[in-house]
Parts: structure tokens; sequence; C-alpha cells
């Protein structure tokens, strides 16, 4: 056998990752709002529509922060204009009951949203008091103050935080 009979050494790896990908792409869990393959601007639009069926307030009127801190993190929602009473209420009571249920470990509504596979929420979930969660009304909307010791779990709240201003794009800063 001559040397030309021999496939070459990055030939055969970059075949051998092609034929990785073409079968993992048909192994999506269609339980998650999107595909591997489908680009961020189609995630985000998938996340705005499935937000519109669990947040009473308009992605459009609005906007969330995650700001990460040493202990956790803020999440502050807030009409874009200050005058909007309507969507200042919606905001205010939709954040106060999910703050109640995040407090219980029920993430629901984030997995409605984002999916069950959304970076951090595992351990949210199963966070058993370990999270501090303080609510607060602010006049142009609220925010969620999570504290905890457990590095771990101050990890998955940043991860969680991350992948909220991922999914939300334009809906959402840092």
């Amino acid at each position: 056998m001559n040397r030309s009979d021999h496939p070459r050494p990055h030939r055969t790896l970059l075949l051998a990752a092609l034929a990785v990908a073409a079968l993992s792409s048909g192994c999506a869990d269609d339980s998650t709002p999107t595909t591997p393959t489908a680009t961020t601007s189609d995630r985000q639009a998938d996340v705005a529509k499935l937000g519109a069926s669990v947040m009473p307030f308009d992605l459009e009127r609005t906007t969330h922060r995650f700001t990460r801190t040493d202990t956790g993190g803020v999440q502050t929602v807030v009409a874009d204009d200050s005058r909007d009473t309507a969507q200042i209420t919606l905001v205010q009571q939709h954040l106060s009951a999910e703050v109640e249920r995040f407090r219980r470990g029920d993430f629901t509504d984030p997995a409605l949203i984002h999916g069950t596979e959304m970076p951090g929420l595992a351990a949210l979930r199963a966070h058993g008091g370990r999270i501090t969660i303080r609510y607060e009304a602010v006049p142009d909307g609220a925010r969620a103050t999570y504290a905890t010791d457990d590095a771990g779990l101050r990890d998955a709240l940043h991860h969680w935080f991350d992948a909220q201003v991922s999914d939300h794009g334009p809906h959402a800063t840092r």
C-alpha cells in the first residue's frame, strides 16, 4: 500500500465530526423551545412568544435587567415608559407572584419559556431554602434580589441570569 492509499488524519477527523453532528442534530429534545440548529434570533423570537403566554406584561414595553452580585444577583423588570402604569402594575403583580413560587423552588414559568434544560435551572429548583429571595416594588416596576452563601447556587444563579439575557435579546440587559 502506498502513501496515497491512507486517509489523511485531519480529513478522517473532519468526517467523523460531521457524522456525529449530523446524527446528533436529529436527536433534539422536542420539549425545548428551539432545536440546536436554530439561530439566536429564532431562539429569541420563540422565547418572546412563549414569554407572552406566561408574563402578563408586554415585552416590547418593558426591560429585564439581570445583574450578578457576589452573593447571587438582582433581577429588575421595569416599564420602558415610567408613566405606563398598566405595565408597571402587571410587572409588579407578576414578579411578586414569581418570587413566592421561586422561594418554594417552583421555577415552572422560566422552564416553560426557556426549556427545562435552561442553565442553572435544575440547581435553582433544588435550592431547598438555601437562596433568600426578596421582592421589592420600584417606581417603574419590580425587583427580585437573590442571595446565597452556597457558591454552587450562586454560580447557578449567574448561569440562569446569563441564559435569560441571551434568550430575551433586546428585552434584557445585564
